[in-house]
């Protein structure tokens, strides 16, 4: 069985439950065995075992009566910032430590519909706020390659799910890489597609011009599978874009032959790890032997990305997280004497020191006398940025890329330093500011074991050819 489960291609695995070799439940429980075992990387906030038992039954049963779903015996995690109904949904923060769901987000609504079974919620950053999953008021997740490291954020307990196997799969988003950065440092793959692409209705919001719902897997094609049941219009979500879902496994073993591809100078000079650089390069050749053509490009802009970003990222999360205040759900400050102190007590306690911290920067860059300085000039900026990569995308059918500047870093080493933990996210941050989607795929490791990821951009909407990219290199790299 356990040959069968650590499989990376699940629609071989469905063919085993559905040959009677293995079953839902075995499944169930041999996941929660492992999650059990596993207690030391934090990954979960919330196990739904007796759920999780019920629901393997019942699609047991449906697998047998041939009324099975299209992800039936598919074991899931789900980040702890989408909604379950009857369910905590806690962001990893002390302000929502206890409130309960009373509605599926659309995405959840989606899984379940397809025979989905969902094992629990995962650990994360605050309100997705961080690159190394340490601001957690839960605890810290732990890299299970090497449990003195980091395992990225803020997704990070979704990547441990699926990297140690106490998952088949799962769910994060990404802001500003943050489903991407803990695949590359967990070695697993990760999706952020492209904005509008996938609903965000029952997400709880960072940043909302730039929050997008992705799997987490262990291979691309199980990612495009997943991209398949969770993409498509919703009525729910004005952001949702009302195009057509395509068949994204139609091209997916086309290969690369006659592609241009592109890769940013930018990303392999200055900052970035030696090893990841030639394991990036070792990317590049292997594309040009596929027969793709692949050449050099600037973004002048890039440079101005990451600025970008944390203002305008932080500005939106200032507006976002102001409904939690204490009088109408989650937490609320004891011995208040005023609405006034009740306010400032309760966000006080119940938000953690790095959510403090950019909800100040939001503040202040949308106050009266800096909102043009900062706010103004950074919308600007973004659509310079889109413009660049826009322009590229018209010439080039794809952008190859280094996912994280290093491996995954010591627990603890970047705490103190806010800019270079926020430098971590300086190659992913460009897909959230222009909406373009982009994959991070396993390719290799550094001298001490840690997983290596490079990223592929495509186009907006173009999530086929990202998967045609990725599944060339995921073979080829294999």
């Amino acid at each position: 069985m356990q040959a069968e489960i650590e499989l990376q291609n699940f629609l071989k695995l469905q063919s085993a439950i559905k040959r009677g070799t293995l079953s839902c439940v075995d499944l169930v429980e041999h996941y929660l065995a492992e999650i059990d075992r596993r207690m030391d990387l934090n990954a979960f906030l919330v196990v739904m075992a007796d759920e999780a038992r019920r629901r393997a039954e019942v699609v047991d049963g449906k697998i047998k009566n041939g009324s099975a779903g299209k992800l039936a015996g598919m074991v899931l995690a789900v980040k702890d910032n989408l909604v379950l109904k009857d369910k905590p949904v806690t962001c990893g923060s002390h302000i929502l430590e206890n409130f309960i769901s009373p509605y599926h987000a659309t995405v959840i609504q989606k899984l379940i519909d397809a025979d989905a079974i969902l094992i629990g919620k995962t650990n994360m950053d605050e309100f997705a706020m961080g690159s190394s999953n340490e601001n957690s008021y839960f605890g810290p997740v732990l890299n299970p390659i090497d449990e003195t490291k980091i395992p990225g954020g803020s997704s990070g307990g979704s990547a441990v799910s699926v990297a140690a196997n106490l998952a088949y799969a799962a769910f994060g988003s990404d802001t500003g890489g943050s489903i991407r950065q803990p695949a590359a440092m967990c070695g697993v793959v990760g999706l952020k597609p492209t904005y509008g692409r996938v609903s965000r209705f029952g997400l709880v919001a960072f940043a909302s011009s730039f929050d997008q719902i992705g799997p987490i897997t262990r291979s691309v094609r199980d990612a495009a599978l997943l991209l398949s049941v969770i993409a498509g219009y919703d009525p729910h979500d004005s952001t949702s874009a009302n195009l057509p879902v395509p068949d994204y496994f139609a091209d997916i073993d086309s290969g690369v032959r006659e592609l241009k591809l592109a890769f940013p100078k930018e990303y392999l000079e200055e900052g970035i790890d030696t090893e990841v650089e030639a394991a990036v390069e070792n990317v590049l050749h292997r594309l040009k032997d596929g027969g793709a053509g692949v050449e050099a490009v600037t973004f002048p802009s890039s440079e101005y990305a990451l600025a970008t970003y944390y203002i305008l990222a932080n500005a939106e999360a200032s507006s976002n997280l102001s409904r939690f205040d204490g009088a109408r759900y989650g937490f609320r400050a004891q011995d208040t004497t005023d609405l006034e102190s009740m306010y400032t007590l309760s966000r006080s306690e119940g938000f953690g020191e790095e959510v403090k911290r950019r909800i100040m920067m939001g503040t202040y860059v949308l106050s009266a006398g800096y909102y043009d300085a900062y706010y103004r000039k950074a919308q600007k900026v973004r659509t310079l940025i889109k413009r660049e990569y826009d322009g590229a995308f018209k010439k080039y059918d794809g952008i190859i890329a280094p996912t994280t500047p290093t491996t995954a870093f010591k627990l603890g080493e970047k705490l103190d330093n806010p800019l270079q933990m926020y430098l971590s996210d300086i190659y992913t941050i460009p897909a959230n500011l222009a909406g373009f989607n982009s994959l991070s795929l396993p390719c290799g490791v550094d001298a001490n074991g840690l997983p290596i990821g490079v990223q592929i951009m495509t186009r907006p909407f173009n999530e086929s050819m990202t998967f045609r990219i990725a599944q060339f290199l995921e073979d080829a790299l294999q």
